[in-house]
């Protein structure tokens, strides 16, 4: 569902997207929130924090925030740089992304037990999350070509409503590829909704250790999509091997 790129990638494989990783942040975001009161998969509400702290001279809070908004940034860019380093084409260029993922979530399941709400803790925790966060954003995006975004859901829903209107049309062109879009937007705003819930309890009942969650997640997309192509190559060599003797 990660690597197949351009005009090999199918409406599945995104909706497979969505609905994995749209879990993953989902759980982040609320989780996340729970756990350090700050939204850890997006950087539109920080913006307006940033300014009112700005606003109220509260330079200390606005250097975090502005951080926060940073490392975002910082997790965006390192994604892909990464990809474009290795090769939009190359077999497994998203694995280092989604391990680096894999291990701040870990650190997070791990260590948030030692959360002792001060601003540096915060700082340290909350960010490491937005930083995850940049590195899904940005890797769903060039892997699906732009059509899936999986931390936030401002986009998901305004294309959702672009494209309610355009199918109200009565001459609407393309309908069925209207439609498809449309179960897409669904299927993001579902499954970040669950993801978000599921944290939500998880949180409250097991705290940190909630967030082993999301890296269960990212580590079955990862063997998901790798042993998949070993057990083709096995598969397609034992064909070949069955013709040949025969």
């Amino acid at each position: 569902m990660l690597r197949h790129l351009g005009t090999k990638r199918t409406y599945s494989h995104n909706v497979k997207l969505a609905s994995l990783l749209g879990l993953t942040a989902g759980f982040v975001n609320a989780a996340g929130f729970l756990g350090f009161a700050v939204l850890t998969t997006n950087v539109t509400g920080h913006a307006a924090l940033f300014a009112e702290r700005i606003a109220l001279q509260d330079w200390k809070a606005a250097r975090v925030i502005a951080l926060w908004m940073l490392l975002f940034l910082a997790g965006a860019f390192i994604s892909g740089f990464i990809v474009s380093r290795i090769g939009r084409n190359q077999r497994f260029s998203y694995v280092v992304p989604i391990l680096i993922e894999i291990i701040i979530l870990l650190a997070v399941a791990l260590f948030g037990y030692r959360y002792n709400h001060s601003l540096v803790a915060k700082e340290i925790f909350a960010g490491s999350l937005l930083f995850a966060m940049g590195l899904q954003n940005s890797l769903v995006s060039m892997v699906s070509g732009s059509v899936v975004r999986t931390t936030h859901l401002t986009g998901t829903f305004t294309d959702l409503g672009i494209e309610l209107a355009q199918l109200l049309q009565k001459n609407a062109d393309d309908r069925a590829m209207l439609i498809s879009r449309i179960k897409l937007r669904w299927a993001i705003i579902f499954f970040f909704m669950c993801g978000a819930l599921g944290g939500a309890y998880l949180f409250r009942a097991i705290k940190f250790y909630g967030f082993f969650v999301p890296v269960f997640l990212l580590t079955y997309i990862l063997i998901y999509d790798v042993f998949r192509i070993a057990v083709k190559r096995y598969y397609q060599q034992l064909h070949h091997s069955f013709k040949r003797k025969q």
